[in-house]
């Protein structure tokens, strides 16, 4: 392929975020988990876009308690980081 075809200062692309139907009763348990893929993949600012939450919104606490309890079970080291870091954001405590 020629050189001219390669964009060699193209990045990675964005993430893709798959979510369920907004009036579904699992959208916000995937918004929350959107919200953490998205900080670990440093785009923060897409995952908002998709879930049309801000990151550390307090309606999701429920959920990201549940992902925080999980990744610790599990030693999603990274995972639990990003959920108590949206916790605090949100203003409430993991417990």
């Amino acid at each position: 392929m020629s050189r001219a075809f390669v964009n060699e200062d193209a990045g990675p692309p964005d993430p893709e975020y798959r979510l369920p139907d907004p009036e579904s009763d699992y959208y916000d348990e995937a918004a929350a988990w959107v919200l953490i893929q998205g900080a670990d993949a440093g785009d923060s600012l897409g995952a908002e876009q998709a879930t049309g939450y801000r990151w550390g919104e307090p309606h999701l606490a429920d959920h990201v308690r549940r992902i925080l309890r999980e990744a610790e079970q599990d030693g999603r080291d990274r995972v639990a980081q990003l959920a108590r870091r949206y916790l605090r954001a949100a203003g409430i405590g993991p417990g």
